[in-house]
């Protein structure tokens, strides 16, 4: 699973080959959680709240990218939050 982002220890990972609802997995340290991209809400996972906001933050900034890097599957890097 390839990393499209880091930023504040958290790493922003998307399977390719996985089905179902839209979405991108963040990991922070020994935490977990699984965003969909269409609310950004986070659907399973134990991820902190305080993690929690900044990665819908990040994902906001960047869900028309997200979007189509899951529709095409062609991974690219993207930006970290500032």
């Amino acid at each position: 699973m390839p990393v499209i982002a880091r930023f504040y220890g958290i790493l922003i990972k998307m399977y390719f080959r996985e089905h179902g609802v839209p979405h991108f997995h963040a990991i922070y340290g020994e935490y977990n959680g699984v965003f969909e991209l269409s609310g950004l809400e986070m659907i399973e996972g134990d991820l902190p709240q305080r993690a929690q906001r900044l990665v819908r933050e990040w994902a906001a900034k960047y869900k028309m990218e997200l979007s189509a890097m899951w529709e095409s599957q062609d991974f690219r890097q993207l930006p970290g939050l500032d």
